[in-house]
């Protein structure tokens, strides 16, 4: 059964909403490819912009989703990260140059579609 990570971040304070997007495109993404590597199925970076624009600095600026085979991919895929210490210090500090930690979230997927009719 696929496992599905589901995280929400907001940008450090300073950084614009385009910096934020070209920094994890260009940096975190390549770190978070790397480690996943041999254990997720899928990463997805979802970046949100406001309905009406108005970003009052509590928005949160990606939804990012990660899919692992099973959770005992996931765990081991958690286990190697906590194992090497080089690893999880470069994570924490490029997450340090992007995102608000403190207000990082995860959440675990329990996903229901509905079948809608086709449209037109």
């Amino acid at each position: 059964m696929t496992i599905t990570l589901l995280s929400i971040f907001r940008r450090r304070d300073g950084m614009t909403h385009d910096e934020f997007v070209e920094y994890y495109e260009r940096s975190h993404r390549v770190i978070g490819e790397k480690v996943l590597s041999g254990y997720a199925t899928r990463y997805v970076r979802r970046f949100l912009t406001p309905v009406g624009g108005d970003d009052d600095g509590t928005e949160r600026d990606v939804v990012m989703e990660i899919d692992f085979p099973n959770e005992e991919v996931m765990n081991a895929f958690f286990a190697s990260i906590r194992d090497d210490a080089e690893v999880a210090e470069e994570i924490r500090i490029d997450e340090d140059k992007l995102f608000d930690r403190a207000t990082m979230k995860v959440y675990y997927v329990d996903e229901r579609e509905s079948a809608l009719p086709a449209v037109g």
